[in-house]
């Protein structure tokens, strides 16, 4: 047996490398980076705001009860004890007692109460967490903004496969920290190392799939997969993490993500050999000129503010529900599973009918959802009532990064050389932009004019910022670019370039398109 093992070992792994090429396999490859990724993401939601809450209130505890023990301990000196019958004797009055009755009772004023439910004992200390746990969750994605403008230039030159691992090995150091960490600056050190591995995964991989994807319906229905895994870390990541603290410890979930990441790298070591460097055959177009670009502003401003909901809602739900719900450890996690699963849903749903709806149609319903949806998450009661408001706000933005981040390959395709790294270190700057101003910004605000406001403040900034879509509905192109895209001779066998519909080739297109510089 042991050696039909072993030859079954060796004949998967001659399969993986004779399949390196494989679309799929790359597919599958970036779809596992981005579910662990996302995982580690969101398995802290539900820890850090109750870990860091026990962690503030312990040197309390014992504050509070060594002054008990030194209030109590003078009464000692009051009393007097006859060796003649045993007694113990006040000298403040002529009452005794006998040794079964010593037992010290402290005043009802000073002791300590005692927590049968899960209800915080101290609501403003429990308003500053906000704070705290918003610098915290913001510091992965800040870390994150500012390491993707030289990641992208970067994936040009060395290829996409080397940046996708160095990725796995920052993740993997940055898991083994939140398991061992116990203090606040190691916690924020491992949530900002995460921010440059997150970078490195995200951003070549979407270049990669951009490239080995040419096809601009395939494309899209690639980048729904991948963000299917991006989807999958996110829904199990708040129930396993809340799960797991709440019956185990802290510890355990970061070591089972480890070993996780273990089982990533050594897919990564055999499928993508990283040890390669394989640049672009065609210089891209410049970080910067991509940012002046008018149309990919605003498909990365639709990223940034759909996400940004979910990013306030990170820190302060948590702390909102034990405020106001007395909600337990287990249940805080499990708040966003229905945001989860919904979101997962959106994403492979509108990875093909986006394409046929219109993607920029798409990504306005879906900001507008989401606008809609927050406003109503102040108004549940009980972790009930948050079902349908997280559930819509999870399927809205599966809309919009369904259909953005396919179009974000497509106006360079249109309008610039169609290299992709330095267009999706756009898209996730904009992505990061949404998690680390929305915890950084909505924790503040929670704690001055509370968490409904909030809600509304983001709500409205949403259904604002929606109609701004419709400019993508027939972004212009250069013109030699629409020739090149439309030549039935094209290695790139281009079959739809457009955000209303699908166009083949040889029909007509009626928008005009101007030159672009």
């Amino acid at each position: 047996m042991g050696r039909l093992d072993a030859l079954r070992h060796l004949n998967l792994i001659k399969w993986l490398r004779e399949e390196r090429q494989s679309r799929k396999l790359s597919l599958f490859v970036v779809f596992v980076a981005l579910l662990l990724d996302n995982m580690l993401l969101t398995v802290v939601v539900p820890i850090i705001p109750s870990y860091l809450y026990n962690l503030d209130e312990s040197p309390d505890v014992m504050l509070k009860n060594s002054t008990l023990s030194q209030q109590g301990s003078p009464a000692a000196f009051h009393n007097i004890v006859s060796l003649y019958d045993n007694t113990v004797r006040s000298s403040a009055s002529n009452t005794t007692a006998r040794p079964t009755d010593m037992v010290p009772t402290p005043p009802a004023a000073t002791e300590l109460p005692h927590n049968s439910s899960d209800c915080p004992q101290s609501t403003s200390k429990l308003l500053d967490e906000n704070v705290k746990v918003g610098m915290l969750f913001a510091s992965k994605a800040t870390v994150q903004l500012i390491t993707n403008p030289f990641i992208g230039p970067l994936t040009n030159r060395v290829g996409y496969q080397l940046p996708i691992f160095a990725g796995f090995c920052i993740m993997f150091v940055s898991t083994i920290m939140f398991a061992f960490s116990s203090s606040y600056t190691l916690l924020f050190l491992a949530r900002s190392m995460q921010g440059v591995g997150s970078s490195c995964s995200s951003v070549a991989g979407m270049g990669m799939l951009a490239s080995v994807y040419t096809d601009d319906e395939e494309r899209g229905h690639a980048i729904g997969i991948a963000l299917g895994g991006l989807a999958l870390g996110v829904l199990v990541g708040p129930p396993f993490g809340s799960v797991m603290y709440e019956f185990v410890g802290k510890t355990a979930p970061f070591l089972i993500l480890a070993f996780l990441a273990l089982f990533d790298g050594a897919l990564q070591l055999i499928v993508l050999q990283p040890t390669k460097v394989e640049p672009e055959s065609q210089k891209g177009t410049p970080l910067f000129t991509l940012m002046k670009d008018p149309y990919i502003i605003i498909a990365a401003g639709a990223i940034c503010f759909g996400n940004m909901a979910i990013a306030m809602l990170e820190p302060t739900l948590p702390i909102w529900m034990m405020e106001t719900m007395c909600a337990r450890k287990w249940q805080l996690g499990v708040a966003f599973l229905p945001a989860s699963i919904s979101y997962l849903i959106g994403t492979y749903i509108f990875s093909t009918l986006a394409h046929k709806m219109g993607r920029w149609l798409c990504a306005l319903i879906g900001i507008t959802m989401v606008g809609i949806s927050v406003i109503c998450v102040p108004l549940a009661k009980d972790i009930y009532g948050l079902i349908v408001p997280n559930f819509g706000v999870g399927f809205a933005i599966g809309m919009v990064d369904s259909s953005m981040m396919p179009i974000m390959g497509y106006l360079v395709d249109l309008r610039h050389v169609s290299v992709y790294g330095s267009v999706y270190a756009i898209a996730d700057v904009a992505f990061c932009m949404g998690f680390a101003l929305g915890p950084s910004i909505g924790g503040a605000i929670a704690e001055s004019i509370g968490f409904p406001w909030l809600m509304t403040i983001i709500g409205i900034v949403d259904i604002s910022f929606a109609p701004l879509c419709i400019f993508l509905r027939n972004p212009p192109g250069q013109e030699e670019k629409i020739a090149i895209l439309m030549d039935t001779n094209c290695s790139m066998k281009t079959r739809s370039y457009s955000t209303q519909g699908t166009y083949h080739q040889g029909e007509n297109m009626d928008p005009e398109y101007d030159d672009y510089d």
